[in-house]
């Protein structure tokens, strides 16, 4: 009978355990590796490269030891000047020059402000075909939430070899774009990571204002975040959000530039889409393209625009006679 007793226990436990752990595993994300903590950092320095995405000033204000600058915020210094990925070949010479190779891991990360700037980091790596890349959940705020010491003075790492290997399905192009508003390819899901008055035309960033024809979603990239501590929210808030898409197709994410949308592109790598994509040229692109078709059209009114610029002119006209009178 205690035997009895006994292996009934035993099969309680091992019952209870099992439950407790199938309820961990999906309370999970389906890639969870791609976030990392602060002891990750902690227990790993020297053995990976973690690149600070804010600017320069807050850099060199205070920065996670042996974390290294790109010379500004990636979202700028990997771009071009029309804001778009740099060329490959300049890249992996930034990269080289800064200690960034194949070899080791990557970690990235910002603040809860600039959480694009790492996200832009994260997908132009990912991109390049680098398969060892990290984001820190929370960034610096949640390294100096967990009493962690932070330096001023810049890390320099020795030189690397960045050899990129592009994975071309990691990037959307216009002419893509053009072919889903079109009907013309079914093989493909669309994410607005705008606003919703972005979405909707009203707020018109480009020459037009609207949004891609067969658009499936539009999830503000606000919405997925928090805002305050930059922690990306958990995999079943995450779920809600995008669960009217398939995530075994090809799912494209854009924004006004490309940079919202990377955000977009690592949480649904988080959620283990089979092939997420960011479209890069996004809408200051193709919204000012004549060529790419546009719903809820509407214009940007150039007039409206220039009257309010002269109003805000002579506004400041006028603040600073009143400052002269007063003198």
């Amino acid at each position: 009978m205690a035997h009895k007793k006994s292996a009934m226990t035993i099969l309680f436990l091992v019952s209870a355990f099992l439950l407790i752990s199938s309820y961990s595993y999906s309370a999970e994300y389906a890639n969870p590796q791609l976030l990392v903590t602060p002891e990750y950092v902690e227990k790993n320095a020297g053995k990976i490269v973690l690149l600070d995405c804010r600017d320069e000033k807050d850099y060199a204000a205070g920065h996670i030891p042996g974390a290294i600058n790109l010379g500004g915020a990636c979202g700028k210094v990997l771009r071009d000047t029309s804001l778009r990925v740099k060329k490959t070949e300049d890249l992996e010479k930034m990269f080289s020059k800064a200690g960034v190779g194949m070899d080791k891991p990557v970690v990235v990360y910002a603040d809860a402000k600039l959480i694009t700037s790492a996200t832009v980091a994260f997908w132009v790596l990912e991109y390049l075909g680098h398969d060892k890349v990290f984001f820190l959940n929370g960034g610096i705020d949640e390294w100096l939430d967990s009493n962690k010491k932070t330096e001023e003075a810049a890390a320099k790492l020795p030189a690397a070899t960045f050899k990129a290997k592009v994975i071309k399905n990691r990037i959307a192009t216009t002419a893509e774009m053009v072919q889903i508003a079109k009907g013309e390819t079914k093989n493909a899901t669309v994410i607005d990571s705008r606003t919703e008055k972005e979405h909707a035309g009203t707020d018109i960033r480009a020459v037009r204002g609207g949004h891609i024809p067969n658009t499936i979603i539009n999830v503000s990239h606000i919405k997925t975040y928090d805002v305050q501590t930059g922690m990306i929210h958990p995999r079943d808030d995450l779920e809600k959000l995008f669960s009217s898409l398939d995530k075994n197709k090809r799912t494209i994410a854009y924004c006004q530039t490309g940079t919202r949308s990377t955000l977009t592109y690592l949480e649904l790598r988080l959620l283990g889409f089979k092939e997420p994509v960011n479209y890069d040229d996004s809408w200051i692109i193709y919204g000012s393209n004549m060529d790419c078709p546009v719903a809820n059209e509407n214009w940007y009114d150039f007039v409206k625009v220039n009257e309010a610029l002269k109003a805000i002119g002579g506004l400041k006209k006028a603040v600073e006679e009143l400052k002269t009178n007063k003198q």
